[in-house]
């Protein structure tokens, strides 16, 4: 009798499911209709209870199910994402095309080229919600290695901890993605900072402020085979760390931005690693260069950094001094001038969004390394009459190297030591650029770059002009 009944109860209410499901104005839900038969008596109180007892454990597992479930999507990459939100893992892509040109007068050495700039391939994601990674290889460089490869322990975003291959905390320009750069290269004072090396750091943010201190290798991107593991000339360490500040996010100043940053790293016992070179920033001439045959230095650097964004202007500046100080009382290079030699930069530079999007967007945690995403894409084949997102920028650079002499350099179209001419220690260059980004993954830069450089004291140079134009077509997930 009792399970006559109970088979009963099961029909009414299966016929009450499929009836709230058909009109669910009447209920829009089980425990809606189990709720509302036990108000017309078809059920007691005691049959209502053991039914919701049942839908309670039905809820339950299907909440862990969903919990642990894994969904696939295209967000700026391929994501993958569990239900609970708490692991994600994502592939990433970014290509860079370029072409150089360059004006007859420049050099000798430097010719118009494509170039394939960039080729990463990247994996990253989360793990529990604290545990974050990156793995990105590069294939477009000459010996084609790991670009990126760390790990964070965010426990707390106040305090985290970074190990592994990935930038040092110095430079504006320099810890923002190259997707994103204002022009298609960045400044002279980038070339003075450490980028990437190995190590690890302690760092975290804390409404609008951010601070990062670490240890490092400091000699740069290790390719293939850790040579630290055997070079002695190697066995001094990079320390660095960088303070930064958001006054609007203290004023609650929401579409704005008001960043200052100050950095400081020491470079200890570089050893003869390499010689010091800066190039132009239309990657032309080597505006410095230094006999590789150096007999070991430490670098001491300080960088001061500001941005202001309201709106879709945006304004920044950033200036660093590298101190080189020789070892003992040795020379840099090899029949160079005695005594320690400061080269600083700095620059300045203006970019406008003329369609509207605003630039405080792409700022967080202390740079600009954002995505613009246009008001309305450019995509005549769906019929859309948009016209993406357009800028243009201006940028005034700076370098000066003067306490490098004529004996402390190389001739930079021979490559031959204390040469007659050729040999520069001061430049400036005035960059002009336009930037049209169809959608956010798309972007393609035309810049003008026109540089002066000043020859050493004492050596009258023949060229001392350079005027490129520098072209990038971006694809980036």
């Amino acid at each position: 009798m009792k399970s006559i009944k109970l088979r009963g109860i099961v029909a009414a209410v299966s016929g009450a499911v499929m009836f709230g499901a058909a009109v669910p104005a009447m209920a829009d839900s089980t425990d809606d209709v189990i709720n509302a038969l036990i108000a017309k008596g078809v059920l007691t109180e005691e049959e209502g209870a053991l039914l919701m007892k049942g839908r309670a454990g039905e809820k339950e597992a299907a909440a862990k199910k969903k919990e642990s479930a894994i969904s696939a999507s295209f967000k700026d990459g391929i994501v993958f994402e569990s239900g609970d939100k708490q692991t994600k893992f994502s592939i990433n892509g970014r290509i860079q095309e370029d072409y150089r040109s360059f004006s007859d007068a420049v050099t000798n050495n430097q010719t118009d080229t494509w170039d394939t700039r960039r080729a990463y391939l990247t994996a990253k994601g989360t793990f529990y919600d604290t545990i974050d990674f990156e793995v990105t290889y590069n294939g477009a460089s000459s010996a084609s290695d790991l670009q990126y490869a760390w790990l964070n322990a965010r426990y707390w975003d106040e305090a985290q901890f970074k190990f592994g291959q990935f930038k040092e905390p110095m430079g504006l320009e320099e810890l923002g993605s190259s997707r994103f750069t204002n022009f298609t290269e960045r400044s002279y004072a980038m070339q003075l900072v450490p980028a990437t090396s190995r190590g690890g750091q302690f760092h975290g943010n804390y409404s609008g402020l951010t601070y990062a201190l670490g240890m490092f290798n400091g000699v740069g991107v290790n390719g293939g085979q850790n040579t630290n593991d055997t070079a002695v000339e190697n066995d001094g360490k990079s320390y660095s760390g960088r303070v930064t500040a958001n006054i609007a996010q203290f004023m609650d100043i929401k579409d704005a931005v008001y960043h200052i940053g100050a950095s400081y790293g020491d470079s200890r016992d570089n050893g003869s690693n390499s010689a010091i070179a800066l190039r132009t920033e239309a990657r032309g001439t080597n505006v410095l260069q230094t006999n590789t045959l150096n007999l070991g230095y430490d670098i001491k650097r300080t960088g001061l950094e500001g941005a202001v964004a309201y709106g879709p202007v945006k304004f920044q500046a950033e200036w660093l001094k590298a101190k080189f100080e020789a070892d003992g009382d040795k020379t840099l290079v090899v029949g160079g001038t005695a005594g320690d030699k400061d080269i600083t930069s700095w620059n300045v530079q203006l970019n406008w969004l003329v369609t509207g999007e605003p630039y405080a967007d792409t700022y967080k945690n202390g740079m600009f390394g954002g995505r613009i995403k246009p008001k309305a894409d450019f995509n005549p084949r769906a019929g859309l009459k948009g016209w993406g997102a357009w800028d243009i920028g201006v940028r005034y650079s700076k370098f000066d190297a003067t306490d490098f002499e004529a004996k402390d350099t190389v001739d930079v179209y021979s490559g031959t030591i204390q040469a007659e001419n050729g040999e520069f220690n001061e430049s400036d260059a005035w960059t002009y650029g336009v930037k049209w980004i169809p959608n956010p993954n798309t972007r393609f830069i035309l810049d003008y770059i026109d540089t002066n450089m000043d020859c050493v004291s004492g050596v009258v140079c023949t060229k001392d002009d350079e005027k490129a134009i520098n072209f990038r077509a971006q694809f980036d997930f």
